[in-house]
Formats: structure tokens, sequence, C-alpha cells
């Protein structure tokens, strides 16, 4: 069994660039319970993972791990609904909280309906569905398609 197989992602990090601005989304717009707080870094408490927020200076100076302070964030989070209208109710909530979404929900070309917005380091979040069909181009344990 792979790695990827036999381990759960648990936490999702993002590098941001101001650690208060960021915790001050997370929590106040997206409904996240701050758990812990420590100089340059903080995480919050969600239905499933952590998500975890290190400012990228911070983590640089202290792992030795080299981090582009200007860069701008490639990170995507992905939130599954079990359907349309569930995430429509999650559209709309996020909306009254202050986020703004690039577009309304809408139907997308990989049979999903979706939502997107980005928080404060650019990093994208998705809001998905699957549509009747469900997911395009699913694979056997093997590899290969269906």
């Amino acid at each position: 069994m792979s790695f990827a197989q036999a381990h759960a992602i648990s936490d999702v990090c993002v590098l941001v660039r101001d650690l208060e601005a960021s915790i001050a989304f997370y929590r106040d717009r997206l409904g996240f319970r701050l758990a812990h707080r420590a100089p340059g870094f903080a995480d919050f408490s969600g239905a499933g993972l952590t998500l975890a927020l290190w400012e990228r200076g911070h983590l640089s100076a202290h792992t030795g791990t080299p981090v582009d302070p200007t860069a701008p964030s490639a990170m995507a989070i992905a939130v599954k609904f079990e359907s349309a209208a569930v995430l429509d109710a999650a559209h709309a909530e996020l909306s009254a909280a202050g986020v703004a979404f690039v577009s309304p929900p809408a139907v997308y070309p990989w049979n999903a309906y979706c939502a997107y917005f980005a928080g404060p380091d650019g990093e994208t979040w998705e809001l998905y569905a699957w549509l009747p069909g469900g997911a395009p181009g699913v694979l056997q344990p093997n590899g290969d398609t269906p």
C-alpha cells in the first residue's frame, strides 16, 4: 500500500504573508475555530481536518525551508458537498459573511456544480458537488479506466 493510500491528509497549511489578516478571514468569514496560536503560526479545527496558517518568513527562518515571500499562493482547497442545494446554502452563508466569490455557483464541464473564492493570500477555494453521473475519469484500482 502506498503512502498516500495508507495515511490520510490531516492538515492543510497555507503559507501566508499576513498572519493576522488570515486569522481574521478564516475565523470571521469562514467560521473556523482557532485551536492554537503561536508566533508565526495558527491552526483551526474544522469539519474533518486541521487548517494551519504559517507565516512564510517564520517557516523559512525556523525550518530552513526556502519560501519566496513574494510568490503568489498556488494552493487550492476543495470542499465537497452532497448536492447543489447544500452548496447553494453554503454559498449564501459565506456571501453573507463577506466572502467575495468569483461568480455565483455554476455548472462546469467536468460534471460538477462549483463556486470559487480566494483567501487573503490568493489561495483558491473550490466548493463543489458532483452532478448526476458523478466524477468523470474514474479509474479502476489498477489505474485503468472502466
